[in-house]
Order: C-alpha cells, then structure tokens, then sequence
C-alpha cells in the first residue's frame, strides 16, 4: 500500500496496476534526442511513441533506501498519474530508475529490475489540469561531492495529460482514464550531461502558479552481482 500526503487528507493506494509512458515528449525533436541519448548506451529505437511498458506493481516503493543490483542504474524524473479505488485522478512524483546495461538487451527487462520510488505527497489532477504545462520537473544527483542539476523542464515538453489518457491501452484504462488502482509514469525531460548513474537521486514538480512542490529523494544501496 502506498499512502500520500494530500491537501484534501490522506490517500491510500493499494496499486494493482503500473504502467511507464515511453518516449512521451510532445516535441518529436526532443523525442528523437531522447532516443539517441539511449542508443549511445545501445538501446534500440521504440517501435512506435508513446510506448506503454508494464512492470510489476509490486516495485512501487516510498522508501528513502532503495537496493538495486549493480551500478549501472540511473533515475529519472517522471510526473506520475494515481488513479485511486474510486478513479480519481491525482498526481505525483515517481522515478523510472532503469538498469541501463539491460536497457540495452530490452527495454522492458531493465525497467522490471529496479524499484520505483515514489513520493509520499500528492495533488488532485483537477487542481493542476488547466495549468499542466507550466509544472516545472526536475531532479539532482551527487557527483565528486557535489549537487548538481540533472534534469530541468516543464511539462510543456510531455504529450499532455489529455492526449496521453486518450492513448493509453484497454489493459490500463477505464471508460476515458485511467483504471482504478493504477499508476502511470508519464514521461521524463533530457538529462543534462547525458544518462549516468549516482549514489543519491532527488526529484522536484514545481507549481508556479499555485506556489507548491512536490519532492523526494532516495539513496542507492549498490548490491554485489556475484560472478
């Protein structure tokens, strides 16, 4: 069960369902420099955009310890859609943290090895809805010592939420949304120096216009991959 912090009160979810919105930009030029950013690390191009990968529900996680397997893991910032046992829809922070060796095998494979940790606080989709594009997602990592910035964009970069409800597949859909006790990652903005992996990754959405923001952040505990 996930629990979120809410301005309307407490928000339990019990996710049966998780869904990661691929190449989701809503510039294709910003599509495509996405997709050459990951054939550097030899992942072979979508067969199609945006492209649904399911994972495991289960790899949803709140806490500030994630284990994962090896060091060649990296975050990203992804906006991410709850839609709770009544198909409400609500919004919060999630990384789509991926093994980027597997990556290059299979996509998909590498998204189901790691955790995704998710942000303990959330808003009402309907409070952010006319004023989506001016949300501002960002993330930092540790490098020698040091912060510094990750990513930075708006959600002006992403296919709106209403155009990306309006593709999802049956399989993750109810009527016109999302189906009850889902959450969908919906996309990530460029990383800033190319996709590389850190010890500390931490995540903001910005709400300019409400004066509001979301953040999480989480430490990586490196397992041994045994030979």
């Amino acid at each position: 069960m996930l629990t979120f912090e809410t301005p309307q009160g407490s928000l339990s979810v019990t996710p049966q369902r998780l869904a990661i919105a691929g190449w989701a930009g809503r510039d294709q030029a910003g599509v495509q420099h996405h997709i050459e950013e990951l054939a550097e690390l030899g992942v072979k191009p979508p067969s199609s955009v945006p492209l649904f990968y399911r994972a495991s529900a289960q790899l949803l996680t709140q806490a500030e310890n994630v284990e994962m397997l090896g060091g060649e893991g990296s975050g990203e910032a992804e906006v991410c859609l709850i839609s709770d046992s009544n198909g409400r829809l609500w919004v919060t922070l999630a990384s789509d943290h991926t093994d980027r060796k597997l990556e290059a095998v299979g996509v998909a494979e590498s998204k189901q090895l790691c955790a995704k940790p998710v942000a303990t606080r959330a808003w009402a989709l309907d409070e952010v809805r006319d004023h989506w594009d001016s949300l501002e997602l960002a993330s930092e990592i540790e490098e020698n010592g040091q912060t510094v910035t990750y990513q930075q964009g708006t959600l002006a970069e992403l296919l709106d939420v209403n155009t990306l409800l309006a593709k999802l597949p049956d399989a993750l859909k109810q009527g016109q949304s999302l189906a009850p006790n889902t959450l969908l990652l919906c996309g990530t903005v460029p990383a800033i120096g190319g996709i590389r992996p850190s010890p500390r990754f931490s995540m903001m959405l910005n709400d300019p216009v409400l004066n509001r923001r979301l953040g999480h952040s989480y430490t990586v505990i490196e397992l041994e991959v045994a030979q």
